[in-house]
């Protein structure tokens, strides 16, 4: 990573915690996109959103929410193109 202060936390995990980097425009190796994608497709998109604090809200409120389904967040990481994490 290019930031002092993720290296410096990353060394402290003593192994624990490791990057991987990821090549460009490459938004399917990412869990990342799949936990956006999901609330896109699923959570959000089916919404009625006032304005940019409302979304913001709804946002924070399905995220809090994911934290709790362990199966659905773990699907992230048995996707086909994830799978690399948990080698």
């Amino acid at each position: 990573h290019k930031s002092g202060k993720v290296n410096k936390f990353v060394e402290e995990t003593a192994g624990k915690l490791r990057l991987f980097f990821l090549p460009p425009y490459s938004p399917h190796l990412n869990p990342d996109e799949m936990v956006w994608g999901y609330l896109k497709h699923h959570k959000i998109g089916k919404m009625v959103v006032s304005g940019p604090e409302d979304l913001r809200k709804k946002v924070f409120s399905i995220l809090r929410s994911l934290q709790k389904k362990t199966v659905r967040v773990a699907s992230f990481f048995r996707a086909q193109d994830t799978q690399y994490i948990l080698a």
